[in-house]
């Protein structure tokens, strides 16, 4: 019986220290915590880029420039250089003359800046000058076939441009200069016809370059709707811009006026001036400075040798609104090179206002080959634009 007792309590003993070595109590785990949420706005919607700026085709474009070209003829500036040049081909002038006329552009200030470059085989300076004759008289060469206004053959080279004041011109975008040509009217006059536009408040504004007649500009000029008329308006719509004083004037001497001898008209029949620089053998330059200027006596004029040229034009710079382009050009090696300037705003009814530097412009280009009215031309017009500063 002890036994039995000894035995039971031996197994209470053992499930109690059994009971004390069970495996441990697993540590409760924390729950999960939650990120804390931070209140956020939705991302600006965000502009499109801005396209690139591109030039209409075909378009001439004036580049800005920190550092203007000096107007020399010469166009070896940095600002050349880098401008790039819109080439525009003329033809269908006098003895077919064509060529690729070069053209750039480039901006500083109030002030646009152009340069034209075209291969011309020839520098015709040669413009109707006075020659001696064998019996003393004196006589302008003249071509033989000119009836008047049509000198093809004594003449100077030459260029113009045209531009639609306003866009005023109709159909002028696409035509050009050729909407305001009027061929075949008063061929017995006129036989190359005449130019005006359209319509009343058409305007243009001409550029009109004369190789031997303009002094460091270019004449400016304007195109309105007046037609031709014999007594009033021989050269129809063409007229020139408003000048105060100078531009060019024919190498006549004076006489008493028939009419009333207190006064003095031209004397048609003989040159009144020569220059130091004249050239008695040649002709050469072509023109007579007005600040250089010396007046012929008859004795003088009897005195030249028979055959002996004098220049048959005198000139000085233009002052008022006709003289606001300036320029400077020289051939050199069969190639004509013109560098002239405007200010962009003249505030001149007939000039066109470069005013808004984001807007197009037209223009038309004649290139005259020693012609006076028989130029080449272009096809259409050409847009001009100006490059937005960077």
């Amino acid at each position: 019986m002890k036994k039995i007792i000894s035995v039971l309590s031996l197994i209470v003993l053992a499930s109690l220290v059994l009971s004390a070595c069970g495996a441990p109590t697993a540590a409760p785990t924390a729950a999960p915590t939650e990120a804390p949420v931070v209140a956020t706005e939705p991302p600006a919607p965000t502009e499109p880029p801005m396209p690139a700026w591109e030039a209409p085709e075909g378009a001439l474009v004036s580049y800005p420039v920190d550092a203007a070209p000096t107007l020399d003829g010469v166009a070896d500036e940095a600002a050349w250089a880098d401008a790039q040049e819109t080439v525009i081909p003329v033809a269908g002038g006098f003895n077919n003359f064509a060529v690729d006329a070069s053209l750039k552009s480039v901006y500083s200030g109030d002030t646009v800046y152009f340069l034209l470059t075209y291969a011309d085989p020839t520098e015709s300076w040669f413009r109707s000058p006075w020659q001696k004759q064998d019996d003393g008289t004196w006589k302008q060469i003249k071509d033989e076939n000119d009836k008047g206004g049509d000198n093809n053959t004594v003449y100077e080279d030459k260029f113009s441009m045209i531009w639609s004041v306003n866009n005023s011109i109709k159909n002028f975008e696409t035509t050009g200069c050729f909407v305001a040509c009027h061929a075949g009217e008063n061929s017995d006059v006129k036989p190359y016809g005449n130019k005006y536009t359209s319509a009343e408040g058409e305007l243009g504004d001409i550029w009109h370059w004369k190789s031997v007649r303009n002094d460091g500009q270019i004449d400016d000029q304007y195109l309105d709707w007046t037609k031709f008329d014999a007594e009033k308006a021989k050269e129809a719509g063409r007229k020139s811009d408003a000048k105060e004083s100078g531009g060019y004037a024919d190498n006549f001497a004076t006489m008493a006026d028939p009419a009333d001898a207190s006064k003095t008209v031209p004397d048609k029949t003989k040159p009144g001036f020569t220059s130091p620089n004249a050239d008695l053998t040649t002709g050469a330059p072509g023109y007579i400075l007005d600040s250089e200027k010396v007046a012929l006596d008859q004795a003088a004029l009897d005195a030249m040798p028979a055959g002996s040229y004098l220049p048959g034009i005198i000139k000085s710079p233009i002052v008022g609104d006709r003289g606001d382009i300036s320029a400077s050009w020289k051939w050199e090696n069969g190639t004509w090179t013109i560098e002239f300037s405007r200010k962009l705003v003249t505030a001149s009814e007939t000039d066109v206002e470069f005013s808004d530097m984001a807007g197009t412009y037209y223009f038309g280009l004649a290139v005259f080959e020693n012609a006076q009215v028989r130029h080449a031309f272009q096809a259409g017009s050409t847009p001009f634009v100006f490059m937005p500063k960077p």
